[in-house]
């Protein structure tokens, strides 16, 4: 079998979002008429269309199939070159299959979405809210971070002050808001400001948020403060304005003081009160003392020892072997990987004083219709690389940290035994996609959320009014 290939133009050019055509030219130049299959290899395979994918050529006849290149416009499209090919497979010599080979330059283009999370934070000194800035484009980008508003009402410190971010990834961007000044007492006050990332040689992207800021102290302590006062000023005037005049009722007062007679005969002395009886003295008390111990005495009774402190050891580490292993998450996702591996999530939450039983793969963690608010979640992942998360609490705000853990390890979001009930569930995975379904109350069960590949989702309620109830998670 022989057989000549020609690729028109070996070298293309492409817009992410376009389209390209290229012709494959192919000569059978053997003794056989035979039949031919194309079929794309590479990493643009999933882009490349082949019309018609079969054809028959008679000996030392020439036919052609034209090769449609549409990358998307997404960051699986990467910009530069990007090498390609062809598998001809003859279907009488199909050992004799080959790769002719191409070339296409795929055009690069950005695109950014920020998101402040949340989008309003309150407080009294300070604010703390999250910027997630994701890259939609099919290159790197570099970008600054600043802050503004209105009057110069507010400062701002970011980290980190810049960012570079890979094609279809995100960065999370911490800031920390305080105001110029403070309110001690009073309404509270909004003040609107704006993140803007900006990079080289293009507009400034802004995004917009609420500052709310809290009285140092509450209305009512002002008005009873004020009452205090104003009692404490109407006390003195009304003391001042009395006058009270003191006047004093002590008279001096005259003592005869009578010369006393003295006896002419002394006194006769009293007579001496007896003795009392002297008590028969108490024998001494004589303790006592046990004789010094033989030396193969003590020999015996510190071997006895040893071996009692032995025995205490080792039952210490019985007792302690046999003490039962909590029934985390990561327990139940590594037991569920060995009976079944492959892409596994394990969950549970924490309400009404104790930890729930874990469950897995879409199964509800929780309760509905009891008003049992979820304070922490326990998650933990097989199969899915690092998965991520964050939660938003009542009247607490969003944690601090984003927490990351890798296959089989426990990661936990919110409080336990704090009363602090969590509101909204953020979380991400490094591979894949990962799914969270929300009972929120008094709102029931909100829609199915999916992250994209390099991006999270998030699912509840930042209403100090609304909080969790129950979870589903899928991956």
């Amino acid at each position: 079998m022989s057989l000549w290939t020609s690729l028109e133009p070996a070298s293309a050019m492409v817009d992410p979002g376009g389209t390209t055509t290229v012709r494959l030219r192919l000569r059978n130049t053997g003794d056989v008429v035979d039949e031919y299959r194309f079929t794309p290899v590479g990493d643009l395979a999933p882009f490349i269309r082949v019309e018609p994918p079969a054809l028959r050529l008679f000996p030392g006849t020439t036919g052609a199939v034209e090769l449609t290149i549409a990358p998307p416009r997404s960051p699986d499209a990467t910009a530069g070159p990007n090498p390609y090919g062809v598998r001809i497979v003859p279907t009488e010599y199909p050992e004799a299959a080959v790769v002719p080979e191409g070339n296409v330059t795929i055009t690069a283009f950005t695109e950014l979405r920020a998101e402040l999370v949340p989008p309003t934070v309150k407080g009294r000194f300070r604010g703390r809210p999250r910027l997630a800035i994701d890259n939609l484009g099919n290159t790197k980008i570099t970008a600054s971070l600043s802050g503004s508003d209105n009057g110069d009402q507010l400062s701002y410190e970011i980290n980190p002050a810049n960012v570079q971010i890979e094609p279809g990834r995100a960065a999370f961007v911490d800031a920390t808001l305080r105001p110029r000044e403070t309110t001690w007492f009073g309404r509270k006050q909004q003040r609107p400001y704006t993140l803007g990332v900006q990079r080289s040689g293009e507009p400034r992207l802004d995004v917009e948020g609420t500052f709310v800021q809290r009285g140092v102290m509450p209305r009512w302590l002002a008005t009873v403060l004020a009452g205090v006062v104003a009692l404490a000023v109407g006390f003195v005037v009304l003391w001042i304005a009395h006058n009270p005049q003191v006047r004093s009722l002590a008279q001096p007062r005259t003592q005869s003081v009578a010369a006393s007679a003295l006896p002419s005969e002394p006194l006769e002395s009293a007579p001496a009160a007896p003795a009392p009886p002297s008590e028969p003295a108490a024998p001494p008390v004589v303790e006592s003392v046990p004789p010094p111990p033989s030396p193969s005495a003590v020999e015996k009774q510190s071997d006895g020892d040893g071996g009692d402190k032995e025995k205490k050891e080792k039952e210490k580490e019985t007792e302690k072997s046999a003490e039962p292993q909590e029934n985390t998450a990561a327990v139940a996702v590594n037991k569920l990987n060995a009976e079944r591996p492959g892409r596994h999530i394990c969950y549970r939450v924490y309400t009404s004083g104790a930890w729930q039983n874990p469950v897995c793969d879409g199964e509800m963690a929780g309760t509905t219709d009891q008003a049992l608010p979820v304070e922490g979640i326990n998650i933990a992942v097989s199969g899915i690389g690092v998965v991520g998360a964050n939660g938003y609490l009542r009247d607490s705000g969003w944690e601090p940290e984003w927490k990351h853990a890798d296959n089989g390890i426990d990661l936990y979001v919110g409080t336990v035994g704090q009363a602090k009930h969590l509101g909204v569930l953020v979380a991400d995975v490094t591979a894949g996609s990962i799914c969270i379904t929300a009972h929120v109350h008094d709102e029931g069960w909100q829609e199915t959320a999916c992250s994209q590949p390099g991006g999270y989702i998030s699912r509840g309620s930042e209403s100090n009014a609304l909080w969790l109830e129950a979870i589903r998670l899928t991956v």
